[in-house]
């Protein structure tokens, strides 16, 4: 979301030393990295609609072509993608191509903001706290009953990230 148009598509796809200025060496794009993997794209309801229909071809053909190439790539891969805009909203606002929606379609997880999850708070935070206390090489904090309370009863606008964020901060205070 926060890259801009040509450097998502130099991201996605990647390009050849000389297809733009600063594109000083060949450089693999995402796309092509995913071979035989998953490609996760965080935000899909951003790409500009320029890119969507270069990226939908992609997607259904499973080949693309770097920046800068004459010869197209191949890549087998799948796509998971999120979003938290309403892609329906958007495509019909002509904001987002209906045909790359229907691609994204294949099958569909809404995830619930955390603040309706309360229950999933508790589990998240012991997690997340591990996973800093171990980077942090500190000793393993545990969640009173009293902490996971307060964790739940806090609307987490910022979902998830904002959570990790509330806990890195305590742990290394």
């Amino acid at each position: 979301a926060t890259l801009h148009e040509n450097l998502v598509e130099s991201t996605l796809f990647g390009h050849r030393k000389g297809a733009f200025t600063g594109a000083i060496e060949n450089r693999t794009g995402l796309i092509e990295l995913a071979h035989q993997g998953t490609l996760f794209l965080d935000e899909v309801g951003e790409m500009p609609m320029s890119l969507q229909k270069v990226f939908l071809r992609g997607l259904q053909e499973r080949k693309f072509r770097p920046i800068g190439s004459g010869r197209e790539l191949h890549s087998d891969f799948r796509l998971v993608a999120a979003t938290n805009r309403n892609l329906n909203e958007l495509a019909a606002d002509a904001r987002f191509r209906e045909d790359l929606l229907f691609r994204l379609r294949a099958i569909e997880i809404h995830l619930p903001p955390l603040r309706e999850r309360d229950e999933d708070v508790r589990y998240i935070a012991q997690d997340a706290i591990a996973r800093i206390c171990e980077r942090e090489g500190v000793g393993t904090k545990g969640i009173s009953p009293e902490f996971a309370e307060v964790l739940a009863a806090y609307d987490w606008p910022g979902n998830v990230r904002e959570l990790i964020n509330a806990l890195e901060h305590s742990v290394a205070h």
